[in-house]
């Protein structure tokens, strides 16, 4: 799935290419290249190595501590990242704070933030959804009331991805009671070790715990914590959604579990013939293998347009929904090539460092835990049904 590059762009993927087999530490490309479970010290150690290399902030200007990166070096960068099973870097305070506050904090938040999510100091998390207000942000409940220099928080917050290891939380809240939905909204930075906030682990069908319930009681958040003007947080949330849904593409993680999914049906029995030989599984692939190159064509084109505007655009939802059906599909392929073995469900193999050669090979067993894993994709960050109303508004007029 080669696209052309220019010269200097295809000496940079080179340069990748190469910073991956040296710098990439093998125990960890095996574990997410089967399936295993990163732990916190896994994520901590890769965004430390990419941080010596000066290529962790990927989408901060070099002002910021960022690369200033292009949008296809960016673009070369995931792919080959994926390729090479490299963990991907944990996105709530690079990729989405980072450029709300590069573009919407004080210098105080940016001198004294940024430098944090650079040198691990702060790990953070989303705190947007609730129970009743997931793909209907506008209707959160979550209260922040002024009292002197600080904000009094009350509320909860609902799949907060890897909150059990942030110590830092950014927090849609109402301010205005008054107002319209979206204009009575703000935007807050909170300590998740302040007194009123617990963590509830909800565990999921593979038994992992990967999102969160977030409580907050009488939290105290100082009013410099407050991103931007007081009830302008939605116009915030939107700018750092549209970094989200464009992320949410997974173009590289597509093409590196097409390529896993193609040789695993290659080595497959079906009635006596090899599975990628049969018709019906062939045209699936193919259909597949189609979406996913015109999606990597229209996304470089999305990110240049985006580049230009100052970020990714309500086009972005696109992005969203093509990347979470093409990744869906192809989990479900696999996971129908794994076949009877598939239903072999082994959640405590997936916490081991090594192989699962006793039982099965890991790249079977995880079929199923990545197929049930992946249906979230076409919910979070926006169901892909809210992404259709906004580009039938945003890009159609209707």
């Amino acid at each position: 799935m080669d696209l052309s590059f220019s010269p200097a762009e295809q000496q940079f993927q080179d340069q990748v290419r190469q910073f991956l087999r040296d710098k990439l530490p093998p125990r960890l490309a095996i574990k997410v290249r089967d399936g295993l479970r990163l732990t916190r010290a896994d994520m901590e150690l890769w965004h430390r190595i990419l941080r010596e290399q000066g290529w962790l902030a990927t989408h901060w200007p070099k002002e910021s501590g960022g690369t200033g990166w292009s949008v296809v070096q960016r673009f070369i960068f995931d792919n080959e990242s994926a390729l090479a099973f490299a963990p991907r870097i944990v996105p709530y305070g690079l990729k989405m704070l980072g450029p709300v506050l590069i573009k919407y904090g004080s210098d105080a938040q940016r001198s004294h933030w940024l430098p944090r999510m650079l040198d691990g100091s702060d790990w953070w998390a989303q705190g947007f959804s609730e129970p009743a207000a997931g793909s209907d942000l506008a209707a959160l409940g979550t209260r922040a009331v002024r009292d002197g220099d600080s904000y009094v928080v009350n509320g909860q917050k609902a799949w907060t991805s890897l909150g059990q290891h942030a110590n830092m939380i950014f927090c849609l809240v109402r301010t205005d009671t008054t107002a319209k939905r979206q204009e009575g909204i703000s935007f807050l930075l909170v300590d998740m070790h302040a007194p009123g906030v617990e963590v509830r682990p909800i565990k999921l069908l593979d038994g992992e715990p990967e999102v969160n319930e977030v409580f907050l009681t009488d939290v105290r958040v100082p009013a410099e914590n407050l991103v931007g003007a007081e009830n302008d947080g939605w116009l915030y949330a939107k700018y750092l959604l549209t970094f989200e849904r464009a992320n949410l593409a997974g173009v590289g993680f597509s093409v590196a579990a097409l390529e896993r999914l193609k040789s695993l049906a290659a080595r497959r029995n079906w009635n006596g013939r090899r599975l990628i030989d049969d018709a019906f599984f062939a045209a699936r692939l193919a259909r597949v293998e189609i979406d996913l190159r015109n999606m990597r064509t229209t996304n470089l084109r999305m990110l240049d347009a985006a580049a230009r505007a100052g970020a990714p655009g309500p086009e972005s939802s696109i992005l969203k929904i093509k990347g979470s059906e093409i990744r869906q599909e192809i989990a479900s392929l696999t996971r129908r090539a794994a076949g009877i073995d598939a239903q072999a469900y082994f959640p405590e193999l997936l916490q081991g460092e090594t192989t699962a050669a006793a039982v099965n090979s890991l790249e079977v067993l995880a079929a199923s835990s990545i197929y049930f894993n992946n249906r979230k994709l076409s919910i979070f960050g926006g169901s892909n049904e809210v992404q259709k109303n906004i580009i039938s508004k945003a890009l159609l007029g209707l």
